[in-house]
């Protein structure tokens, strides 16, 4: 995501200081840049960008990173849905978002855009849409990630009640080219090697480009502490990895995954965990993989005149930078 946003950030003129860790590959973000540019103005436009080694959760650099700043977008998190990571979780996503929220207050930032999650909202029932205002349930199994995603809001949110202008983005599942071996990456890594099984769960997806477009326009326009769903379609991962097949001339998976294999999967993986082995899957993990969340776009196409790509379009332009690594 936050390469795609620089790469726009960029051609439209802006300076740009971007944090990042010391064992971040920054070259991987100039290798985004020229799926849209020629390879050398992608090295051109990298070239501008004012890096700045520095780590959410370390408030001596983070400080020193915010000096000159008027606007921040805040993309950075820790994705991760191993039962080993709650602590980190909470603490990178949290904590961190806290940190980013006084220096916003103590530096009287312009605006402040963060990016969160579906995963934050709350949930609906009878397949009734989910919107901006749906209520979060405390009570109700949330994954780990979905709980530090919903505290990092509430940071958000007090940085709005303490004069910085915010906006909340809540994208679905991000479908974009660069990252082949993480998050929504994998499903082309996947479908290349050969996958055999599919599962129902229907979800929101959207395209990067369409995020760090909304993004962008959400910062440059007179709209201040509001929050957007950013969800093209709500469609099975059944139909997402058919369509991905079908653009990358492979074949789709055919059979699909019973709820008894993945709870074998998880005790598997428990076991395994004892002995060191990561875990992928948690109680909530298996449970949301049946689950189906349809997700409402109006309020930002409505407020933006906003229209998102076709994931159909996203999946097949994404296959094609795929092909091309």
């Amino acid at each position: 995501m936050g390469s795609h946003l620089l790469l726009n950030l960029l051609q439209a003129g802006k300076n740009v200081r971007a944090l990042h860790r010391k064992t971040s590959d920054l070259y991987a973000v100039q290798h985004v840049f020229s799926y849209y540019t020629e390879k050398e103005e992608a090295k051109e436009l990298f070239e501008k960008i004012e890096w700045f080694e520095a780590d959410l959760l370390k408030i001596p650099l983070l400080t020193e990173a915010f000096k000159g700043i008027q606007s921040v977008y805040h993309c950075a998190a820790l994705v991760s849905f191993n039962p080993a990571d709650v602590k980190q979780l909470r603490k990178v996503n949290i904590e961190g978002t806290a940190n980013v929220a006084n220096l916003c207050i103590a530096n009287k930032i312009d605006k402040l855009c963060y990016v969160s999650s579906v995963a934050a909202l709350g949930s609906t029932l009878n397949d009734e849409f989910i919107t901006e205002k749906t209520n979060w349930n405390p009570e109700e199994d949330h994954s780990d990630y979905a709980i530090s995603k919903y505290g990092a809001e509430i940071e958000v949110w007090r940085a709005s009640q303490e004069g910085v202008p915010t906006v909340i983005l809540n994208p679905g599942i991000i479908i974009g080219p660069g990252f082949w071996k993480e998050g929504s990456g994998q499903i082309f890594t996947k479908i290349d090697k050969g996958l055999n099984y599919h599962f129902p769960k229907t979800a929101g997806f959207v395209g990067v480009q369409d995020v760090a477009r909304a993004m962008q326009q959400l910062m440059e326009s007179p709209i201040f502490n509001e929050s957007y769903i950013l969800v093209s379609e709500n469609i099975s991962f059944k139909k997402v990895l058919e369509l991905t097949a079908v653009a990358m001339d492979k074949p789709a998976p055919k059979k699909s995954l019973k709820k008894w294999m993945i709870w074998l999967g998880w005790f598997f993986q428990k076991i395994g965990g004892f002995f060191g082995f990561k875990r992928q899957l948690a109680r909530h993990t298996v449970n949301s993989l049946f689950i189906h969340s349809k997700y409402a776009n109006e309020k930002i196409e409505r407020d933006l005149n906003f229209r998102f790509s076709p994931v159909s379009e996203v999946i097949n332009n994404t296959a094609n930078y795929y092909k091309k690594d």
